[in-house]
């Protein structure tokens, strides 16, 4: 590679529990914001707008190919 070609970053998303917990939703990756819109819109579709059992969560990125640390 040459010195002044950056490799790009690739940006993966994931579910976030609002409550900080972990479970198979938020140990999914999707490889776009609307991939994981629509997990989590298709979740959703499942309860009832009054319904206690619902957990909440958020899209979240990440990025897949950091930058390395400067020590």
């Amino acid at each position: 590679m040459r010195p002044d070609h950056k490799p790009t970053r690739q940006a993966s998303f994931r579910l976030q529990r609002d409550d900080g917990g972990e479970d198979a939703m938020t140990r999914r990756r999707f490889s776009s914001y609307d991939e994981a819109y629509d997990a989590l819109e298709q979740y959703c579709g499942a309860f009832c707008c009054s319904d206690d059992d619902q957990i909440e969560y958020s899209i979240k990125a990440n990025e897949t190919n950091p930058e390395p640390s400067a020590n």
